[in-house]
């Protein structure tokens, strides 16, 4: 009994001297650009960790041996009561702005991904009108306030829990799927809100991370509607908290020296833009490999 053997061939790719050039200059340039990304962010860092009592440049503190760093600003802005109740209601904002966006968002994307919807090119038409075409600050405030969402979280979030653009990547990816998997769930009798529940976001795991992450980071950074809608010092978010640092340590030094402890004003802003990033910084790792293949498939169609 004879066995052939069967030999595979491993073709190399040989790169030209122009290849290699281009891709050292990519990375000379990619290195360039991580090193000007880099020193603001590191800037901040020891700018929030310098002593009161430290003398010198900026570019001196940038090298502050770590023995003589101080905590002194993360303990004042954690130990005051005002910062940890606009980090929750943030935080809150965050959790709550995310689940009604994707609550509001994911269904309208299916319904118009299903290609016998009755006057489905009318509605895509319908969809995009307040997209190309903004309504204003006045009305949109005039609409928030008289439904009575004043002074309530829910006015960070509910006037932007549908995005016409998220919206529409997500229908591009439920596009992408398979029809045969819906067509075989209508067959055995399955309602539309049922395929989309056990067929189709089974399988959208990549575009409801990817969009999600979208959503959280727009509510987290959001200052506009908070300065609109928020006038209570206890339903104060984190981005207003941070312009009041600002603003009232551009008056006058003393003003946040009084409220947040013995830190100095620099040191309280920095750790204060600091601390202000750190949720979002920790949840990027776990769906930034989402983000690829989330977008690319949601846009295919789109």
């Amino acid at each position: 009994m004879s066995c052939k053997k069967q030999t595979k061939t491993n073709t190399a790719v040989h790169l030209t001297a122009s290849d290699r050039t281009f891709f050292f200059l990519i990375n000379i340039f990619l290195v360039f650009m991580g090193v000007i990304v880099a020193i603001p962010i590191w800037s901040t860092i020891t700018q929030s960790v310098r002593p009161e009592s430290f003398i010198g440049t900026n570019l001196e503190g940038m090298f502050l041996p770590l023995w003589k760093w101080s905590s002194v600003a993360y303990s004042s802005l954690l130990g005051n009561r005002g910062f940890l109740t606009a980090f929750i209601n943030s935080l809150i904002v965050f959790i709550l702005g995310v689940v009604s966006a994707l609550v509001l968002t994911v269904p309208l994307a299916y319904v118009l991904s299903v290609k016998m919807l009755p006057g489905k090119k009318f509605l895509n038409i319908f969809i995009l009108i307040p997209y190309l075409f903004n309504v204003g600050i006045i009305p949109t405030y005039l609409v928030v306030t008289g439904i009575g969402l004043t002074n309530h979280l829910s006015s960070i979030f509910l006037p932007g829990a549908i995005s016409t653009y998220n919206c529409l990547i997500i229908r591009g990816f439920f596009e992408s799927i398979p029809e045969e998997l819906k067509e075989s769930a209508r067959i055995d009798g399955a309602p539309e809100w049922l395929i989309m529940i056990r067929v189709i976001l089974p399988l959208s795991k990549p575009i409801l991370m990817t969009i999600g992450l979208y959503y959280g980071v727009s509510f987290w950074n959001d200052f506009f509607r908070a300065l609109l809608y928020i006038n209570k010092d206890k339903l104060l978010t984190l981005p207003i908290l941070l312009r009041n640092i600002l603003m009232a340590s551009g008056m006058n030094e003393y003003v946040e020296i009084n409220a947040f402890g013995n830190a100095s004003v620099q040191a309280i802003k920095a750790a204060s833009v600091f601390l202000s990033a750190v949720p979002m910084v920790i949840a990027y790792p776990f769906i930034q490999k989402y983000f690829t293949k989330g977008t690319l498939m949601g846009s295919v169609k789109g």
